[in-house]
């Protein structure tokens, strides 16, 4: 076996091991109950950290943060309905998809009219159990396919819901990669939906991933803060506790949610134009799939961006996304399962979130130390003696722009979007004049 095949074969068997390590996170995490709150969330926390080491905090019910209030924790002993017939026709054991989130107890005996006041399905989706919650207004309530609701019959049903709200915390957790530099890229994502797979379990699975690829870097000029929190509430609590230090530290950040599902990238921008869109948006130019990748801008509609972006912090936080959340129809329902997110999927998108980190770690603004008409490159080795038709002209491409470009006020990346050269080729041409001595740190 050559030499390059040898290395495509470990490339493709490193690859296979990481998705099958992700497909065996998945089935262990698919089961747990989160919410808000609660031990399913600590419990996934837990269980992710064995991947990617978290350090794991707990917030008091009743925190005030910023206009917002750390709401009760939540527990679900049971909750189940029994048909006229004897049967449990919904049951939270079965799926947690099947009460709805924050269900205050309940024990009574109703008629099927009553009950259906406080069933949930979609007419329009007649086999997909729709994802329901109620945080702030006190209810209870099952959901069901309407297929489901159709078929139940008339009569007596026994109703339980067996939960408590009480006093406890709100669990977030985040892992800190050092670099060489206090310059942080901030990565998000949540861990409070049950039992959806490209909405909720896509993002931490990636994040814990990219954790992994990181850490095997030989080196790191930039710092990477990973957070896990539930979507809205614990974002807020973590700006609450971290926000000043991240207006400070953060150069870029991405929310990392609905990765897996089917079709091309999607980018969407942060609120104000920043380095953020700009590496990622080089890296989706250059990216190669079936499915063109899309650029959107920013909307205070959609997940955690609205929080990071928010007039108070501004910070640059974007989104890449593959299948966006509101835009597939399984999305808040129980077709979000894993035969829709594909693993392989989330994998991709994995690959292009390492390389609009590569993009971050490596720029950086240099200045030209001969600025004055074109040094010569060949005596330093920077430029073939023997040019044969085309063969070397890329190469000397990037040294030219990056000779031209550098002058103190455009970093590497304006190097590479003024020329159209992918970034990692940029970043090769100006290791190779610093090496030479044509090129320097602008900051010394």
């Amino acid at each position: 076996m050559s030499d390059a095949r040898a290395a495509e074969r470990l490339v493709s068997d490193v690859r296979a091991a990481e998705l099958a390590a992700m497909e065996a996170l998945f089935d262990e995490l698919w089961p747990l109950p989160r919410s808000l709150t609660g031990d399913g969330v600590r419990e996934t926390h837990r269980r992710i950290s064995r991947v990617m080491p978290l350090e794991t905090f707990e917030v008091p019910s009743g925190t005030q943060v910023f206009d917002w209030t750390v709401p009760l924790e939540w527990r679900v002993n049971q909750a189940y309905v029994i048909a006229p017939d004897g049967r449990r026709v919904l049951d939270f054991a079965e799926s947690s998809l099947r009460l709805v989130g924050y269900s205050v107890p309940f024990r009574g005996r109703m008629s099927l009219e009553e009950l259906q006041a406080h069933l949930y399905s979609l007419p329009e989706q007649p086999d997909a159990i729709p994802y329901v919650t109620s945080y702030y207004r006190e209810r209870w309530g099952f959901c069901l396919s309407e297929r489901e609701r159709r078929a139940l019959p008339p009569g007596e049903y026994d109703v339980v819901v067996d939960t408590e709200l009480f006093p406890g915390s709100l669990t977030y957790s985040h892992a800190v990669l050092p670099g060489e530099t206090g310059d942080e890229v901030l990565l998000t994502s949540y861990t409070c939906h049950p039992s959806l797979a490209n909405n909720e379990l896509s993002g931490p699975l990636l994040l814990a991933f990219l954790h992994r690829r990181l850490a095997a870097w030989p080196r790191r000029r930039l710092t990477y803060r990973f957070v896990l929190a539930p979507e809205t509430i614990g974002a807020l609590v973590y700006l609450r506790a971290h926000g000043e230090h991240l207006r400070r530290a953060v150069r870029a950040g991405y929310v990392v949610t609905c990765v897996g599902g089917p079709g091309g990238l999607t980018y969407k921008r942060s609120r104000d134009p920043s380095l953020a869109d700009r590496a990622a948006e080089h890296v989706l130019a250059h990216w190669q799939e079936p499915h063109a990748p899309r650029v959107v801008d920013f909307t205070p509609i959609g997940s955690d961006e609205r929080q990071y972006c928010s007039p108070g912090f501004r910070l640059p936080v974007g989104s890449l996304m593959r299948a966006q959340y509101g835009t597939y129809p399984e999305y808040h329902t129980s077709l979000d399962d894993k035969s829709f997110m594909d693993l392989a999927a989330v994998q991709r998108t994995l690959d292009a979130y390492e390389a609009v980190c590569r993009v971050l770690d490596g720029n950086e603004t240099l200045v030209n130390l001969s600025p004055y008409g074109e040094p010569r490159l060949g005596p330093r080795g920077l430029y073939p003696d023997v040019s044969v038709g085309g063969r070397n002209h890329r190469v000397s491409e990037a040294v030219f722009w990056a000779l031209n470009l550098c002058d103190g006020e455009h970093d590497l990346l304006a190097v590479a979007e003024r020329s159209g050269i992918p970034f990692d080729e940029v970043r090769e041409a100006a290791d190779r004049l610093l090496a030479a001595g044509l090129l320097a740190p602008r900051d010394g």
